[in-house]
């Protein structure tokens, strides 16, 4: 019986995320501060009195969300627990995928928030406003979707940016393609094609000038061998070589999020239970839909660190 880490991506974000565990746990409550200092600003507060649209932003939500993944490791440290004892794999939905790193030692926390804060000002600074797009394609499957795409683009960026699952697709790429593209899968027999209200084209092609910010920013910060093996989003594989995961932190800015596969690939290997650690409990929505003979379960409050302690001794 194999157990798995995953961290939730951007979209779990909510407003008082973390509060009870930094309230319950003194060590949950450092990484706040952590974070605040490495970022010179008072993220806590904003995570925790908003306002939401504010912590709603990319820049804010990638270095929140990560705080709260991390605070919850922390209070499952703090009473004992080991996580190279006790987890075989972590993994985490793209911004979660440095949560997952930061849980497993290969970043600090303080790296990992100045990280994402660069990553999430790379992302947003890309792509001009109004010039991407991002659609959610819901009833078609994988190879359906990436046709519509190639059709679709005429010479535009236009791909397949999540693969989340049980029917669930995000497309991205320039505005006038991905509206063709959702067009054509609607046309194609989608139950749905809905336009997402995002700020920037996300894992597509045009976010190439923040994959070299990224390039540069992880080349400086300090990093050791993770605890336990990563499954990347890009490559799913577990992988324990920091450079290589480096490479592949890169490539996931403008590559595709293989959340579907890595679920399969955790079922085929072995994995039992799925643990979502951090904010709310929507990679434990789509694991369940993905593959209903692993178990899943959160741990993002005080209770919920309580039962994982008890279920994994």
């Amino acid at each position: 019986m194999a157990i798995a880490f995953t961290f939730p991506g951007q979209g779990s974000q909510a407003l008082g995320m973390g509060k009870d565990l930094a309230e319950a746990f003194p060590e949950a409550r450092k990484v706040f501060e952590e974070v605040d200092d490495a970022l010179g600003e008072k993220l806590s507060k904003l995570i925790w009195e908003g306002p939401e649209e504010t912590l709603t932003l990319t820049a804010n939500a990638q270095p929140a969300l990560m705080a709260v993944s991390m605070a919850a490791i922390r209070a499952l440290d703090s009473r004992g627990f080991v996580l190279k004892d006790k987890v075989a794999y972590v993994a985490g939905h793209s911004l979660g995928e440095y949560s997952a790193l930061a849980a497993a030692g290969m970043f600090s926390v303080a790296d990992a928030a100045k990280l994402l804060r660069i990553r999430g000002n790379a992302m947003q600074a890309a792509v001009p406003a109004g010039v991407g797009a991002m659609a959610a394609i819901l009833g078609l499957d994988e190879p359906a979707v990436e046709a519509a795409c190639a059709e679709a683009a005429q010479g535009s960026v236009c791909q397949i940016a999540n693969d989340n699952g049980a029917g669930q697709l995000v497309i991205s790429g320039e505005k006038a393609a991905v509206e063709r593209a959702a067009k054509l899968c609607t046309d194609k027999g989608a139950k749905r094609a809905l336009m997402l209200q995002v700020s920037a084209p996300f894992h597509s092609a045009l976010m190439a000038p923040a994959a070299d910010v990224m390039r540069e920013a992880l080349s400086k910060v300090a990093k050791q061998a993770p605890a336990v093996p990563v499954v990347s989003n890009v490559v799913v594989q577990p992988l324990s070589d920091p450079d290589e995961i480096v490479k592949r932190l890169v490539e996931q800015v403008t590559g595709r999020v293989r959340w579907r596969e890595t679920v399969e690939w955790f079922g085929a290997n072995g994995v039992t239970a799925l643990y979502e650690v951090g904010a709310g409990k929507v990679l434990s929505g789509l694991a369940r839909r993905i593959n209903r003979d692993v178990a899943t379960a959160a741990i993002g409050t005080p209770a919920d660190v309580e039962a994982a302690l008890a279920a994994l001794g």
